[in-house]
């Protein structure tokens, strides 16, 4: 088991996110959480990253609770990619990228040859190599997000954690990233979970699916239990419809009746 929950449950304010989610994922799954806005999304994936306290209950990575994990320890076992990010400073793109390696520091402060090559290997798996010299605060979105991308390729962990990951990034990027993604889980037994809205997309890469309501309720199975029409539509709040192209499903809304 790569990370589990047990009897977890979150809260935002008065409001009952999740209650006694009893969730296992394995290695080499890759899991999609889907849910409409202010389901509690992206306050999980904070729990799952050991950045948020649940109300009950507790997440176990490898078997051992988060709250046992030395946090240097920790960020050598899970990476997490935020929804958003603010850059204070003027790094360049390279100092980002490498500043990803520092779990395996230990006591010295330099990198070496071995994680500047691990970084221009993940910058160039985002396509963004050529920008290495420039200031981070001075990228697009889009490239700020491959950037950020290729830092939590960098850090090499088994489980990678991310919030919107094709977050401002354009169609061909989005495509790219998740796939890139998907073959990580496939060939190199990595696990991921992440957060997206685009069912398609997301059923595309995904073994895996983990639905929230947002009043407490949830789902999880495979793709092919959990990413039905009808489920989708009652936990989005709007009927969905899925219509086979090939060996695609593609999901889309129907239209408002009313």
């Amino acid at each position: 088991m790569m990370i589990s929950t047990h009897q977890l449950s979150l809260s935002a304010g008065q409001r009952q996110l999740v209650k006694d989610l009893d969730w296992q994922v394995r290695e080499g799954e890759c899991w999609s959480i889907i849910g409409r806005n202010g389901a509690g999304k992206s306050t999980l994936m904070r729990a799952l990253a050991g950045l948020r306290p649940p109300e009950a209950g507790h997440v176990s990575l490898n078997g051992r609770p988060l709250a046992e994990w030395p946090l240097e320890e920790l960020a050598r076992q899970r990476a997490f990619l935020a929804q958003s990010r603010s850059d204070a400073f003027s790094y360049s793109v390279i100092e980002t990228v490498l500043s990803a390696r520092h779990p395996y520091h230990g006591n010295r402060y330099w990198e070496d040859s071995d994680d500047h090559a691990i970084a221009i290997k993940s910058l160039e798996a985002m396509e963004v190599a050529e920008l290495k010299s420039r200031d981070v605060r001075t990228l697009s979105g889009g490239e700020r997000q491959r950037v950020a991308i290729a830092a939590m390729l960098a850090q090499d962990t088994p489980l990678l954690l991310l919030d919107e990951p094709a977050n401002a990034l354009d169609l061909a990027h989005q495509v790219s990233v998740m796939s890139i993604l998907a073959r990580l889980c496939r060939e190199q037994g990595k696990t991921a979970v992440m957060i997206g809205h685009d069912l398609t997309l997301a059923h595309s890469v995904s073994t895996h699916a983990l639905l929230l309501k947002g009043d407490g309720r949830w789902l999880a199975g495979t793709r092919e239990d959990v990413m039905q029409a009808d489920l989708l539509g009652d936990y989005l709040g709007h009927p969905i419809e899925a219509i086979q192209h090939g060996k695609r499903t593609i999901f889309i809304p129907k239209e408002d009746t009313q």
